[in-house]
């Protein structure tokens, strides 16, 4: 899937993230967490529910900048994300062959279609976002995510309402990924032996101050 190197790392430092509740107050979600993420590094974030962890995935996606802090991704100025969202997001009014070349800077049909085949949805290529399952719609996700070629792979609970063999072919085909180009990714799960399974490190977030 390319470049063989390893080449982006990630410094986040979040002294503060807060948001405002429906009564105009502050709540704090994260205060004073810091992640060092190194080239072709899996890091695993698991903890409670509410304690931030979607949270900083955004922020670590540089799609959330209202946090008092600093991240600096090491070796990219403008690094390919690929990331799985907990919901699919995909364009309900383009096929799922579409969603997956739209995302990639330069269209690879040929790597798109290897990911659907892989993920065993060759025959859906075709198809509405409409109408899939939410299951099969995670697995496009997962492939427009992965047909990025990223230098940053972002997993938000990707792998929920998912049967468990296809939980297997899925941590299967990340380890291929991951040993032909070493990515530096940061999955959230709630599920700690996935999390031993797949990571090089894993971070367990406190619940929020």
């Amino acid at each position: 899937m390319g470049d063989t190197m390893a080449t982006l790392g990630l410094r986040l430092r979040i002294e503060r993230k807060s948001f405002l509740t429906a009564a105009g107050e502050a709540r704090t979600v994260l205060a004073g967490v810091e992640l060092a993420l190194d080239p072709g590094e899996v890091v695993a974030l698991v903890g409670p529910s509410g304690c931030g962890k979607t949270t900083l995935m955004r922020i670590a996606a540089g799609l959330d900048s209202g946090f008092s802090g600093s991240r600096v991704w090491l070796g990219a100025t403008r690094p390919r994300i690929g990331m799985v969202f907990q919901e699919p997001r995909l364009l309900a009014w383009r096929t799922v062959r579409q969603n997956i070349l739209l995302a990639q800077a330069r269209p690879r049909p040929d790597l798109a279609a290897a990911l659907l085949h892989r993920l065993g949805l060759a025959d859906f290529a075709d198809a509405w976002p409409g109408t899939l399952s939410l299951g099969m719609a995670r697995r496009v996700a997962i492939a427009r995510a992965l047909a990025v070629e990223p230098d940053l792979l972002l997993l938000d609970e990707a792998f929920a309402s998912l049967d468990p063999e296809m939980v297997a072919l899925i941590h299967a085909l990340l380890r291929e990924t991951w040993r032909a180009r070493p990515i530096a990714s940061l999955l959230v799960t709630h599920d700690r032996g996935e999390a031993a399974a797949l990571a090089d490190r894993v971070l367990a977030l406190p619940p929020s101050p």
